[in-house]
């Protein structure tokens, strides 16, 4: 009786969403064509009719109709991103066919960057920015791969996380959890086999220990592949980088408010307001602020946030304007739970079958919180030098804080050979007190000009990166064990009566445990002075060539001091068989980081060892599309990146250990990646990655094995939505897609064997309906509430079954 019940209403649903059936007594139609008093297409415009739900939006030519309607007197109201509103007044008798043309203007004061780029149809596939190549290239320009994730797609899939923004990206899958501890406890995620954090905000540092919010973010540009000419090293991986964009004030007076609420107490409240701040409007701020808290799906477990981010714009003239942007956030949290396997002894289990982990236990309690606020200023100043060159200087300092209790669990059943089923893990935490600042620097000379016929786009800079780190927190305690396994009685043998826990998840207990020991008091600076330069030569019109070279010179004042010079080449070639529609590349890139001296030890003697920098150097080829008038884009490249000078230590015996500079890894692989919008109304996003990455030398208990930071060799990403646009049911709208997860080998070495975290696919959907002012959306992720786990040497369950229902109300 249910399942007919179930069968009736969703068939229900369906014929309301999918049926084009009109009243009978509406009779008229309404046409015409909408035209600009500029060069745009005239595509997408919305018209409505005022205080009805009728409407539509233009085609290609800048034609309508609005079929189907009532006579009457109505007003008709034409509006576009960017442009005036017009409405006018018009009468419709029975059965009439009325033609309505009109004409709409170019509102330069209004406009913004961010709203020029929403007014595209294709609003998934936001392409250029200056901060990818620090030059003004179109994608098809650009020989480097990238994947943006716009603020629009945000929206639609609801996401209230960083985590599940990258999603959409080709290559790239999370590894570990964001920690909250100090130095690097952001999220860790695989980028072409190699670990990188997000730890890039508008091309400058943007440090954080816990997980950024969405609430600022305009877009997110993954660029891929080793970029150490143009970001350094510090704070990117061989992998590429994540960048994220976040939103600038604009002229006019706007804003949004949204409420978020879903599964496992998720309670979720943002608002974006912007208003000049004179009546020239050339003084505009901006402010995003976000509060969120939510709640595990285990037996404890939560998040609590809150997150505000003021800017400021201001245009002295044509010539001279400044920006400021801020971003303030306060997280308090408990750890993830992770379950570190042993790395030391062969694996007693394999796989999630093996393990028998109960995922809604968490071994934790919501005492025991880690604290991660953070901060991230940037101040920029552009001056117009001349037509042909521009003047930037950029300042950014950043701070990301951890205070609390972090702890993890790691593997000890070699120490209790009794226990012959299952595993033992042992609890060890620490009183976190640590600071992590950055300080940047950049002055950047941005030229276009000609020689002869061949136009040149350079950009050559100075960049003075510093780093400090405090920490004053404890050591580390051990706080009890825990079982994994079918044989709690062994487990209880040893310890007494327990559930397989034998910790104090007090505050008071853990309190205790750590008591007036010793702190830490250590201290790290490192200084990066760099001068890089950048030229895009368009030999030809469709033939362009990038040639660029970045000097580093590394300086760290601690262990004795050691500093390290390095440099860094880039080229690309671009040919576009069909211009601004086409484009074959090609590239070599080449990122590098810098190595801190070890010591050799024999015994008693300790003997220096000093490295060079290590390089990684990418050769990677493709092509690059966007087609029907940018209803396609797309890029499919293939590329191998290969570390040759890789350093690593071997212990061979209790009191031996040795430094060698001879590593080798070589990650190659293949990318595609689909934007299109087909019809009116329909976005697709499509992404597919392959990722073959093995350890070519160094220590024999890797040689010959997949990274274990690879993540897995296939992934796969969809999202497909469509809106109605016109008839009764426009702003009605559905979306539905999910990713793809390969096998993923997260222990993969000789001694300890292998772990091997299973295939998956996540199934997410949405139902969204947005009018004038509002929009309300219902989101399903892992609808078919699928065990999910992630990990890198360590085991992480992630969320089964979600809903969320988002209302946003736009002024």
């Amino acid at each position: 009786m249910k399942t007919k019940f179930a069968l009736v209403i969703l068939t229900s649903l369906f014929i309301l969403l999918f049926s084009n059936r009109t009243w009978a007594q509406e009779k008229g139609t309404i046409t015409g064509q909408i035209t600009l008093n500029n060069d745009q297409s005239p595509e997408n415009i919305s018209v409505i009719l005022k205080g009805t739900r009728l409407g539509t939006v233009t085609d290609e030519n800048g034609n309508y109709k609005i079929k189907n309607v009532k006579p009457g007197s109505y007003t008709l109201k034409i509006s576009a991103i960017g442009y005036i509103t017009k409405e006018l007044k018009i009468n419709l008798a029975e059965g009439q066919e009325l033609t309505q043309n009109a004409k709409i203007n170019y509102n330069s004061e209004e406009l913004t960057e961010v709203t020029v780029n929403g007014s595209k149809k294709n609003h998934f596939a936001r392409k250029e920015n200056p901060q990818v190549s620090r030059l003004p290239l179109k994608n098809l320009e650009n020989p480097q791969v990238y994947t943006t994730v716009t603020n629009e797609l945000l929206k639609e899939q609801v996401v209230t996380n960083f985590d599940d923004a990258l999603k959409n990206v080709p290559g790239i899958t999370p590894l570990w959890a964001s920690t909250g501890r100090g130095g690097d406890g952001a999220s860790y995620y695989s980028l072409r086999g190699f670990p990188v954090q997000a730890t890039i905000v508008n091309g400058l540092p943007g440090l954080t220990n816990g997980s950024l919010d969405p609430a600022n973010i305009d877009r997110i540009e993954v660029i891929k592949g080793p970029s150490g000419t143009l970001f350094g090293s510090s704070l990117i991986s061989y992998g590429g980088l994540i960048n994220t964009t976040t939103k600038r004030p604009y002229k006019g007076f706007g804003g949004e408010v949204n409420y978020t609420v879903g599964s496992y107490g998720l309670h979720r409240a943002t608002v974006d307001i912007n208003t000049p701040l004179n009546e020239q409007k050339s003084l505009n701020f901006r402010v995003n602020s976000a509060y969120s808290k939510r709640e595990s799906f285990q037996d404890a477990g939560f998040r609590e946030s809150f997150f505000i981010a003021p800017s400021l714009s201001y245009e002295v003239n044509d010539r001279l304007s400044f920006l400021v942007n801020t971003e303030f956030m306060s997280n308090e949290s408990t750890n993830p739970t992770m379950l570190f396997l042993d790395r030391a002894a062969p694996l007693r289990v394999h796989n999630i079958d093996e393990l028998n982990y109960d995922n809604n236990r968490s071994y934790t309690s919501n005492e025991l919180t880690i604290k991660t606020p953070s901060y991230n200023i940037q101040t920029q100043m552009n001056y117009k030098l001349s037509d042909q060159w521009t003047s930037q200087t950029v300042f950014s300092n950043s701070s990301a804080k951890s205070k609390g209790n972090y702890a993890y669990l790691y593997e000890g059943t070699q120490f209790f050979p009794s226990i012959t089923e299952g595993i033992v893990l042992g609890r060890q935490f620490n009183y976190q007190d640590n600071q992590n600042k950055t300080t940047d620097i950049q002055q950047n000379f941005i030229g276009d000009f000609k020689i002869g016929n061949v136009r040149n786009r350079i950009v050559a800079g100075l960049d003075y990166f510093k780093r400090t780190t405090a920490d004053y927190g404890s050591g580390y305690f051990g706080n009890g064990y825990i079982y994994i396994g079918n044989d709690l009685p062994s487990f209880n043998a040893i310890f007494g009566p327990s559930n397989g826990d034998t910790g104090d998840l007090t505050k008071a207990g853990s309190d205790a445990i750590v008591g007036d020991s010793p702190r830490n008091n250590n201290k790290t600076k490192q200084e990066v002075y760099s001068a890089y330069v950048s030229n895009v030569i368009n030999i030809l019109p469709e033939l362009s060539a990038m040639a660029s070279v970045r000097v580093d010179r590394f300086m760290n004042a601690d262990n004795g001091g050691y500093n390290q010079t390095a440099f860094s080449p880039k080229f690309g070639l671009v040919y576009q068989p069909v211009l601004d529609k086409v484009s074959l590349f090609a590239n070599y890139m080449n990122g590098f980081s810098n190595v801190a001296p070890s010591e050799n030890v024999s015994g008693t003697i300790r003997t220096p060892v000093v490295f060079n920098p290590e390089h990684a150097n990418q050769i990677e080829v493709g092509t690059k599309l966007n087609l029907f008038s940018d209803k396609l884009y797309a890029t499919l490249s293939y590329y191998d990146i290969r570390v040759t000078d890789k350093a690593y230590s071997i212990r061979t015996s209790a009191t031996e250990i040795q430094n060698f500079q001879d590593g080798g890894q070589k990650n190659k692989g293949f990318e595609a990646e689909f934007v299109a919008n087909p019809v009116s109304g329909l976005n697709i996003i499509l992404g597919y990655s392959y990722n073959d990455a093995v350890l070519t030398k160094g220590d024999v208990d890797f040689v010959g094995f997949r990274s274990e930071s690879a993540g897995a060799r296939n992934l796969a990403n969809l999202w497909a939505s469509y809106k109605f646009t016109h008839g009764v049911l426009r702003g009605f709208g559905l979306g539905f897609g999910g990713n793809y997860v390969g096998d993923n080998k997260i222990m993969n070495r000789a001694i300890a064997g292998t772990f091997t975290i299973p295939e998956y696919t996540e199934l997410n959907s949405s139902l969204f309906y947005t009018a004038e002012k509002f929009t309300i959306t219902l989101k399903v992720n892992n609808i078919t509430d699928e065990e999910i786990y992630d990990g890198w040497s360590t085991i992480h369950p992630k969320d089964p079954r979600t809903v969320a229902a988002s209302f946003s109300y736009r002024f």
